[in-house]
């Protein structure tokens, strides 16, 4: 970690600052979870719009089901039962993506925190860093469930002709 260097200010005393260059080997550090943030960024617009079409066909379906008579209602039911269970998916998915963005942010300014005071503190760094991939694997796991039940809801509402 960068050293201290004692600078005198106009209003008297020696304060202790770390100088600009000493920096610079933090904000190399710093890109790659600036990069994550980007990338996970783009997977949360994914999810958001996964999301908005799962809310726009339990509505469409909703609707539907009001229109229609008894008999006809159930597989309009059992699909709007797996939009239920996917909007459930993809919310997780959507909460541990952003948790994934929220640990990426603190570990880069525990960075910049640890190079201003000069203190060392690697396992601070490891467990934000542990903690954002963790969040971000489990946010992708729940993406793929959504992913698959997706397909289910296809093959309730294409029927026969879907397994050919």
């Amino acid at each position: 970690m960068p050293a201290l260097a004692r600078t005198r200010t106009r209003e008297g005393p020696s304060v202790l600052a770390t100088e600009t260059a000493e920096l610079v080997p933090v904000l190399q550090t710093a890109i790659g979870p600036v990069v994550m943030i980007s990338g996970v960024g783009l997977l949360l617009l994914t999810m958001t719009n996964r999301l908005a079409r799962v809310v726009d066909r339990s509505r469409m379906l909703a609707r539907q089901v009001r229109e229609t008579r008894d008999e006809a209602k159930e597989p309009m039911r059992a699909q709007l039962r797996i939009l239920k269970h996917r909007a459930g998916l993809i919310r997780r998915a959507i909460a541990l993506a952003t948790f994934c963005v929220l640990f990426a942010a603190i570990l880069i300014i525990a960075l910049f925190v640890t190079a201003l005071f000069s203190v060392d503190i690697p396992w601070l760094v490891a467990v934000l860093f542990i903690l954002s991939m963790g969040s971000l694997i489990a946010s992708i796991v729940y993406f793929i469930r959504d992913v698959n039940y997706s397909l289910a809801a296809i093959k309730l509402e294409v029927g026969e002709d879907w397994e050919d």
